[in-house]
């Protein structure tokens, strides 16, 4: 394995890129673009990196479906650590060109629902076409084949560009979440601020199957903080769900919870214990009453005591 190299969604000029930028540790390694989610994730598979960094999650559209089933399928991955980046588009035109000019437009279909309210405002009549990246994008604008792209203004040098309109998005706050994805290890100690994600599948599908499965982590105090369905690819109506839980796998209501879906689930991967981007422990809520490792662990004596006559 590379242990000096990460892969990211390239092309060179991502907003990928500029989050894995934000990493320590990407000033010490090599760093790989490219052409899709899938590839950059099966160099870290296959050993050719020791991680990935790919987008997963967006504030305006949600999630990145193809990040999703990826790390629901193929050999297992684990999330290392996560990286929220606020996203503002720039439209990059070849030298020269103006507003009036621009009959097509092109960037990553997960930017479209991000400025459709400015295209239609601006250039209503515009063609637009997805491209593989916003980066790439950028590219296909440099050749010729898109008059604009959306894209990170941070883009606009590599491609020999120009930033015609900076700062566009329909939502001030948007953002994006990526996470850095590397093969399975033993997650990083817990910090007080922590995120869990696995993906579950479901058994027969039976009223009250998905209640079956949010009461694991209820019971027991555990605040989901994101739940997708995804199709498993079977059947229509086959689903498995994505979830990121509050909490590290360490903490016994997370690792109880785990345990209770794995025994009523044909199927549970986990995929990490990780810190949350840009939250302190202080900003975490306390646990519910009855739901600390203290009284998780009270409650085991109790049980040994009651077993072995000693109540």
């Amino acid at each position: 394995m590379s242990a000096m190299r990460y892969t990211y969604l390239g092309p060179e000029g991502t907003f990928t890129e500029a989050a894995l930028r934000t990493l320590p540790e990407a000033a010490t390694r090599e760093l790989v673009p490219m052409v899709s989610v899938p590839a950059a994730l099966d160099a870290v598979r296959t050993g050719d990196a020791a991680a990935a960094l790919v987008p997963i999650e967006n504030s305006v559209e949600g999630g990145v479906t193809t990040t999703v089933d990826e790390l629901a399928k193929g050999a297992p991955l684990m999330i290392y650590r996560e990286v929220v980046l606020p996203i503002a588009f720039a439209l990059l035109v070849r030298p020269g060109t103006q507003i009036k000019d621009i009959k097509t437009v092109t960037g990553h279909p997960v930017a479209q629902p991000q400025v459709r309210n400015w295209l239609a405002a601006n250039l209503p009549d515009a063609l637009w076409e997805s491209a593989a990246s916003n980066a790439d994008g950028a590219r296909l604008v440099q050749e010729g084949r898109f008059d604009a792209a959306f894209a990170g203004e941070f883009a606009a040098a590599t491609y020999g560009l120009e930033p015609l309109v900076r700062e566009i998005h329909d939502a001030a706050t948007a953002e994006t979440r990526f996470v850095l994805v590397g093969r399975p290890a033993r997650p990083a100690a817990p910090t007080g601020a922590d995120k869990t994600s696995v993906v579950i599948w479901l058994g027969d599908d039976h009223p009250g199957a998905l209640l079956e499965l949010l009461q694991e982590f209820a019971v027991r105090g555990v605040n989901l903080m994101r739940i997708e369905s995804r199709p498993t690819g079977k059947r229509i109506g086959n689903y498995c769900f994505s979830v990121d839980a509050e909490g590290h796998i360490t903490d016994r209501r997370v690792g109880e919870a785990l345990m209770g879906l794995k025994r009523i689930c044909p199927q549970v991967r986990f995929l990490g214990s990780y810190p949350r981007a840009g939250v302190a422990p202080s900003d975490v809520r306390p646990p519910r009453p009855g739901t600390t490792d203290g009284e998780f662990l009270a409650a085991s004596d109790w049980l040994t005591q009651c077993q072995d006559g000693r109540f």
